[in-house]
């Protein structure tokens, strides 16, 4: 067995190892500085960011679904987590996390991974701006060195805050945060290959410790400095009250985590041609976040922009991955007590400039041009996210989408009566005074076309009730062009069935597909219409109704609607039993 695992072994090496490696290094610098940034802007301690970064994107990676994923602390998940820590405590976003571990693999074994992509973009879309929004704000204080700032959970709350906090303005904070700011936005220009946002925190701490110390806030002045050992285990306290307080919270880190992750992988597909397996992606993420807490790290999820770096690094195996972490994890135990210095100030523009790119204006202001329904969905959302919280944006957006989802479709339901033309072809009749002109007294004819669902079902009803101004003995619907019938629409079918039956009207059914006839079978309406009413084709069924018409009325009518009609005629002239 170990001669049989020497030779891949020694095949990745030489084929894929060092393009692992240098992946995992360019990953590794770029995601240390922004562990440190995402967990000082969730209110928690930057350390907590960094175990995030090595145990998560390991996890995640080993077991996922995605080759190429980088797992760690986002900036989505900004708002939710500082929500939670101002709302309950560190210790409970800990269990917080743990329990949308549990929810994400529960997702991912009941295959739930492929469902995400139903999520309406203008939902996702407007949570994502409104999130950019709340990262950007919030760190507006750090940005001008205010003191004394309150942390608060509402956007507007935070904004009066800084307001009254102006005159603590702090001059040696805004020119570290220019000078980190210029340097990010200047580094890709001149020096495409280095993280600009690590040039920007090392000289602007540089710029910090030498020309004003100890005149800018610190990491190590606000969090008492970054250990420089390894993360220690702890299982969170666990009670029924808390597991009831946290549940919600925890639901909404897992959909948020996997839309993120789940997004982050369809990203990851169309840069390398692989595909990823959606639901072992859910699975791997929700073991990183049962495992992360337990070390003190928060919750984590895909990382969009530490992907695509991965991958245009060269990356070939999920081994670059565990390679990043370990990277961070030596640079964690070796340059620890040198972190404490970076000023908060430096931390700020990182962030903004990660907010502004993960806001996806270009899409908000394009859903926003349509003026349509999708946009009264992406401004909802938006707003409820900046001036509420994400679970009820979430929560609301999507409830709208589906409201307006469902208009849409009950307006695609068209109930028409239809008629035979000189081809002898069905066609629609466009006017009622065509009807009371030429139409045939014993036999009717309604095409119906689109889903027959609960949002559709009353109007499908009243169509057919209404147009119905007599008694015809013989009722043909035609639904060949239905796809889909629920049971609010059989219930319906129904009613209207049972109702003209007790009239005395025959019904004919054609043209019935697989879905719907599986329904009619079931809930037993297709028994009580009657099996041999069931037809392929309207001509089939025409062809069965002439048969039970009334000779006598035939012979008096005029209007010659079907082929069949001078024939019937003709049978009762001649006294010929028809």
């Amino acid at each position: 067995m170990l001669r049989s695992l020497k030779v891949p072994l020694k095949r990745y090496c030489s084929r894929h190892f060092q393009k692992d490696l240098m992946a995992g290094l360019t990953v590794g610098v770029i995601s240390l500085p922004l562990a440190m940034a995402f967990a000082i802007a969730a209110g928690v301690k930057p350390e907590y960011g960094i175990y995030t970064t090595i145990i998560a994107a390991v996890l995640a990676s080993l077991f996922g679904g995605s080759r190429y994923q980088v797992t760690g602390p986002t900036g989505a998940f900004i708002p939710i987590l500082l929500s939670i820590v101002l709302v309950h405590g560190y210790e409970n976003l800990l269990l917080a996390g743990l329990l949308a571990g549990i929810i994400l693999i529960v997702m991912g074994l009941l295959k739930m991974g492929t469902l995400i992509k139903f999520i309406p973009r203008p939902v996702t879309v407007g949570f994502t701006a409104g999130i950019a929004i709340n990262i950007f704000t919030g760190q507006i204080a750090n940005f001008l060195g205010l003191t004394g700032i309150q942390g608060h959970e509402g956007f507007i709350d935070s904004i009066r805050e800084i307001l009254l906090h102006l005159d603590t303005l702090n001059p040696y904070s805004i020119l570290t945060a220019i000078v980190c700011l210029a340097l990010i936005l200047l580094t890709p220009r001149f020096l495409p290959r280095i993280p600009g946002s690590l040039v920007g925190l090392l000289a602007s701490t540089a710029l910090a410790a030498f020309m004003y110390p100890g005149q800018v806030a610190t990491i190590a002045t606000a969090f008492g400095g970054i250990p420089g050992g390894l993360p220690h285990f702890a299982l969170p306290a666990i009670t029924v009250d808390k597991l009831e307080q946290l549940i919600r919270p925890a639901f909404t880190i897992a959909m948020l985590g996997a839309i993120e992750s789940l997004l982050s992988a369809v990203v990851a597909d169309g840069m390398t041609g692989t595909r990823h397996n959606s639901n072992r992606e859910l699975i791997g993420q929700g073991i990183a976040n049962i495992v992360t807490p337990l070390f003190g790290g928060i919750p984590a999820t895909g990382a969009i922009a530490r992907t695509a770096t991965n991958i245009k690094s060269g990356a070939v195996t999920r081994y670059s991955v565990v390679i990043s972490a370990l990277f961070v994890l030596a640079t964690l135990i070796v340059l620890a007590p040198y972190a404490g210095a970076i000023p908060l100030a430096s931390m700020a523009p990182v962030l903004m400039l990660v907010a502004y790119n993960m806001s996806e204006h270009q899409a908000f202001f394009a859903i926003l041009k349509t003026r349509s329904n999708s946009s009264s969905v992406l401004v909802v959302t938006f707003l409820l996210t900046v001036l509420a919280n994400l679970t009820v944006a979430v929560e609301v957006g999507l409830l709208l989408a589906m409201v307006i989802f469902v208009k849409r479709m009950s307006d695609i339901l068209v109930v028409t009566k239809v008629l035979p033309n000189p081809e002898n072809h069905l066609s629609k009749v466009a006017a009622q005074s065509r009807l009371d002109t030429h139409d045939c007294p014993q036999i009717s004819i309604f095409s119906i076309e689109g889903p027959l669902f609960f949002g559709a079902a009353q109007m499908f009803s009243a169509s057919i009730m209404d147009t119905i101004q007599y008694n015809p003995r013989i009722l043909i619907l035609r639904l060949s062009k239905v796809p889909f019938i629920d049971l609010t629409g059989e219930d319906h079918l129904r009613t209207i069935v049972e109702s003209l039956q007790k009239r005395g009207i025959m019904v004919l059914i054609s043209g019935l597909n697989d879905q719907p006839q599986k329904i009619l079978r079931t809930t037993g309406l297709a028994e009580r219409i009657g099996k041999e009413r069931f037809f392929v084709h309207t001509e089939h069924a025409i062809a069965y109704a002439m048969q039970h018409a009334d000779a006598k009325c035939c012979s008096r009518c005029r209007e010659r609607i079907f082929d069949g009609c001078d024939a019937k005629s003709e049978a009762v002239a001649n006294e010929v039993p028809a």
